[in-house]
């Protein structure tokens, strides 16, 4: 039993209700933020280390044994996903401090900002099914409030949409649920594993699967993405940031661990289904990454089709593509999190998110051309960048499972995202300079928002580092991915780990 596993969530959780009282002191809540962030990158450190070296960590809440009660685990996944989110708040709220303006902050933003990270933690951790509905949530609420602080009319417009496909997808989530514990009479995660395998999947459980399938498809932004682009254009880049590097994330995770747990995949050829879900995402979504012209669409769609080339590995399913889909993972929550960042300062330089009203920015902001061009090779999987190893992987497993098709769309929306970003890059940065903007500039939606250009760059540097770690130090790395990556194959370690007396 690990009591550690439980501040990942209390954390950022009584940090939350702590800043609602600290409504209009600001340097209050920025100090207490930051604390709280800090802590739980350290927690999220000694997490990972403590499942590398002891294997599998549980908590059982109030001494109640599975499958009766509620229980918290963490392998090697749900830590890695823990330390980078992390790693990605930590640089977001930073991001925060010079971007998101005095208004949002007197508006409970620090407040729902740290709701949500609770949500997500919580999310990767519960070992409960119907704990995971209520984690996602949390999470999902924080994010309705942090869409629409600011009250523009672009905001108002695509909350309402977010807000009505996530209600549609959260009645079916609990519907789903519901179902699945009328059919087998348990919700803890291990115990459904082995409830499903005994009972034989088919059927009513097979239905359910799909409804799952529907309910984390939509959350991740895999396939029915139509509501993506929009919402995530009309916050700040701080928020745009968070919600590309984490939340679509969390419906990643939510397929990987039910697909690979609770509904055996031997029995019910899910693998097809995401396969050909996968492929849809990153066709679609590199259409959308060219077919735009203004920086927040063509960043949009870029997560669309990161959603889709993780979604390949797991569709996959060999060890090679699982290892490769945690490698991703981890590895784009940063990239987005940063493209997101360097997005932000390149509309703020220039005053709009027209690239055809952009040009020669290289000579006013050299910093963020370079760190615009490197994460981009990053996310195309340039070596010895941090996306490299990870499709190498995936691409490898696909070709070894005969999966050419897909391994062909996958190596296609690399160059989609390469030939998107380039032009970007090309666009803005070279060419004939426009009238010069000035060097504070308005942020996100709204005039009234404007850039500390020094707190704006120190969080973009702390993500390039990861950019090159995770790349440079891909071997040491490797050996806690594939730890993470045997437990998705041998699912049997994990429900030994809950299940033990």
């Amino acid at each position: 039993m690990n009591n550690l596993l439980v501040l990942p969530l209390l954390l950022p959780l009584c940090t939350a209700v702590v800043l609602v009282f600290l409504k209009n002191r600001v340097s209050a809540q920025r100090i207490i933020s930051a604390v709280s962030v800090l802590l739980n990158l350290i927690v999220g450190a000694v997490i990972v280390q403590q499942v590398r070296e002891q294997g599998i960590q549980t908590l059982h809440m109030g001494g109640w044994m599975p499958p009766y009660g509620i229980v918290f685990v963490a392998d090697m996944f749900a830590a890695l996903l823990v330390l980078t989110s992390a790693v990605v708040s930590a640089a977001c709220l930073f991001y925060a401090f010079g971007t998101i303006g005095e208004q949002r902050e007197k508006h409970y933003f620090y407040p729902f900002f740290q709701f949500l990270l609770a949500g997500v933690n919580g999310s990767f951790l519960t070992g409960d099914i119907f704990n995971l509905f209520v984690c996602f949530e949390v999470m999902l609420i924080a994010s309705y409030a942090l869409l629409v602080l600011g009250g523009t009319k672009l905001q108002i417009r695509e909350t309402l949409k977010y807000i009505l496909v996530n209600i549609v997808s959260s009645t079916l989530f609990v519907a789903s649920v519901a179902y699945l514990y009328g059919v087998v009479g348990t919700l803890n995660m291990a115990d459904l594993s082995l409830r499903i395998t005994e009972t034989g999947q088919g059927g009513i459980l097979s239905v359910i699967a799909i409804l799952f399938l529907i309910v984390f498809g939509l959350k991740a932004g895999l396939f029915l993405f139509f509501w993506l682009p929009g919402s995530y254009s009309a916050p700040p880049p701080a928020v745009a940031a968070l919600f590309g590097a984490l939340l679509t994330k969390v419906g990643l995770y939510a397929i990987i661990r039910t697909f690979t747990l609770i509904f055996p995949q031997q029995l019910f050829d899910i693998q097809s289904w995401i396969g050909w879900l996968a492929a849809g995402t990153m066709i679609l979504g590199g259409i959308g990454a060219v077919a735009y012209g203004d920086i927040r669409r063509i960043l949009n769609y870029n997560v669309i089709i990161g959603v889709g080339f993780i979604a390949f590995g797991v569709a996959v399913g060999n060890g090679d593509a699982m290892n490769g889909a945690v490698y991703y993972l981890v590895h784009d929550m940063i990239a987005k999190a940063l493209l997101f960042f360097l997005g932000g300062m390149m509309i703020a330089a220039a005053g709009t998110d027209k690239l055809s009203e952009m040009g020669g920015m290289i000579k006013r902001y050299p910093a963020v051309g370079w760190m615009f061009l490197i994460v981009a090779l990053a996310l195309v999987g340039i070596p010895p960048l941090s996306g490299f190893p990870g499709k190498l992987l995936i691409v490898r497993g696909g070709l070894g499972e005969g999966e050419y098709w897909l391994t062909a769309v996958g190596v296609a929306s690399s160059l989609i995202v390469l030939y998107s970003l380039i032009r970007v890059f090309m666009k803005a940065f070279w060419g004939e300079e426009q009238s010069a903007a000035p060097a504070v500039g308005n942020v996100g939606n709204d005039p009234k928002t404007t850039m500390s250009w020094k707190l704006a760059y120190i969080p973009s540097v702390f993500l390039l580092l990861f950019v090159f770690i995770l790349g440079f130090a891909s071997e040491g790395i490797y050996s806690y991915v594939s730890q993470a990556g045997e437990v998705l194959i041998q699912p049997a370690l994990y429900i030994e780990a809950v299940l033990k007396e």
